[in-house]
């Protein structure tokens, strides 16, 4: 075949392609897709039940995640590795984190998500001269819910979980407790996954900490466009979760609080609108940060809105979303 011709082939199914993966994008857009990440930790297993417990509808999919490190040394010869890339939860390798999607299966099913009966199939793509690469198994039901389980291979936990998004895409992450949180200085030589991920996700981070349970949605809000768009997506998310909706509004002091009052009637109103009905309004006057984690306590969720700065403006300006993902003990959306 003439290079022509070759280059000729090679456009067509690259044109192919990037048509198949659009498809498949705008299929995953009108879904909510929900990424939960584990690790070896037993811990990193409520990412899972919360999951579980959000995605109540069908139109909800779950993906769950395990980053397992490159190893372009493992032991593979052959056969068992086109068996583990058939299955890579029935191939019998014993590869780090193949044990904790089993696992996560059975959460699942306690939470009443059945996926390990549904249709399945496997997919694999090489990565980064690995032998085994990243390898998936997905489930479907007979209503069209999808349940993934993706075995990934990259340099680092966060950089996977990163890189997964690229190819998602993703309404919201989920990550278990940080085991640390640095500075903002700090962090550029020593933070930790979650708060890397936390910190450069392109959608919502939810930072789950236990126990799970609550009294529902603890909704921030600074009367900010910015900010009610995060309530009404929070709500929505809350709504359908079957959680009930305090909505919060923080005033640095006590001149401040008919407008924190203004900013929590509003957002009643703009879910008023939409047919879901609030618990209660609460205001307080203080540092916002301290305020939200306070009177967040023993909720299920905090909401807060991320404000979109970058590093140098955190620096500078702080940020109260991180300052509660930080500091909170209670489980902590942060919206974007």
């Amino acid at each position: 075949m003439s290079l022509f011709r070759k280059t000729v082939v090679s456009d067509r199914v690259e044109r192919a392609v990037q048509k198949t993966l659009a498809n498949v994008y705008a299929q995953r857009r009108k879904r909510f897709r929900i990424l939960a990440c584990i690790d070896d930790t037993e811990e990193s297993f409520d990412t899972v039940r919360m999951a579980a417990r959000l995605a109540k509808s069908d139109e909800c999919d779950i993906i769950i995640l395990f980053v397992r490190p490159i190893d372009q040394g493992l032991w593979s010869g052959g056969l068992q590795v086109r068996v583990a890339r058939q299955n890579v939860l029935d191939s019998g390798l014993e590869l780090p984190g193949v044990n904790r999607l089993r696992m996560a299966l059975d959460i699942l099913r306690e939470e009443g998500i059945p996926a390990e009966d549904w249709p399945r199939k496997t997919g694999h793509q090489d990565a980064w001269g690995d032998p085994l690469g990243d390898n998936k198994v997905e489930f479907i039901s007979e209503e069209g819910r999808t349940v993934v389980l993706k075995l990934k291979t990259a340099p680092d936990p966060a950089a996977g979980i990163l890189d997964q998004y690229e190819l998602g895409p993703y309404n919201l992450m989920i990550m278990g407790e940080p085991s640390r949180w640095r500075g903002e200085f700090h962090s550029l030589f020593d933070a930790g996954v979650v708060q890397q991920v936390t910190v450069h996700a392109p959608c919502s981070v939810l930072v789950v900490r236990h126990p799970l349970e609550g009294k529902g949605f603890f909704i921030c809000t600074d009367g900010t466009s910015r900010s009610m768009q995060a309530v009404r997506r929070a709500a929505v998310l809350a709504h359908v979760a079957g959680h009930p909706i305090t909505l919060f509004s923080a005033s640095p002091d006590e001149s401040g609080l008919p407008a924190a009052e203004e900013n929590v009637k509003n957002a009643r109103a703009l879910l008023k609108a939409m047919g879901i009905k609030v618990k209660d309004l609460v205001t307080a006057a203080g540092p916002p940060a301290e305020m939200i984690v306070q009177h967040g306590a023993g909720h299920s969720v905090i909401v807060v809105t991320d404000e979109g700065r970058t590093r140098l403006q955190r620096m500078i300006r702080g940020s109260t979303a991180v300052d509660v993902v930080r500091k909170a003990t209670t489980s902590v959306l942060d919206v974007r």
